[in-house]
């Protein structure tokens, strides 16, 4: 999570999930309040994106990795990702650099869109993430990946694991 200001609404949370191995931008959500519920809308949205469906077991397999946030700690999240079937990972305190995947594509959010552009509210701040994710998937080149963009990385991934069942 990060925050940022709005011209007429003040703070706002930004909330997302990012993919460690291919670096895809899988959801991200913005909210007036940063509470546990609204922490929850990106991991919806990635576990919609990468499994096509939401419900029980849909995400077994998959570990969510997340700093010690106040969001992230409640028994609703814990809940609601272990129903999808989702290991929990938190970083360790005081230790940054064990979510350093996340803290990366903040310092990359913020000097690409938040710093540059102003939103007058959080409803106009959402819609320009979602533009930024689109851009971000598509088009930001990885160097680790062959310069290749999160999208493409991940279609590289998938057609090597049908190659191998």
């Amino acid at each position: 999570m990060t925050t940022t200001m709005t011209l007429s609404e003040g703070n706002a949370s930004i909330f997302f999930a990012i993919d460690h191995c291919s670096l895809e931008l899988l959801g991200i959500h913005a909210a007036k309040r940063g509470t546990r519920l609204e922490a929850l809308e990106p991991i919806r949205q990635g576990v919609r994106r990468s499994f096509g469906a939401f419900g029980k077991d849909v995400a077994a397999g998959l570990t969510l990795r997340h700093d010690h946030g106040s969001q992230f700690i409640p028994e609703d999240f814990q809940r609601e990702i272990s129903f999808l079937g989702i290991k929990d990972s938190p970083s360790y305190v005081r230790e940054p650099q064990g979510n350093g995947i996340a803290e990366r594509f903040v310092r990359i959010l913020k000097e690409n869109l938040l710093w540059v552009r102003g939103f007058q509210t959080v409803g106009e701040l959402r819609n320009g993430l979602l533009a930024f994710q689109e851009i971000y998937n598509t088009r930001w080149r990885v160097g680790r990946h062959g310069y290749k963009t999160p999208e493409q990385y991940r279609k590289i991934l998938l057609a090597a694991l049908s190659k191998v069942a």
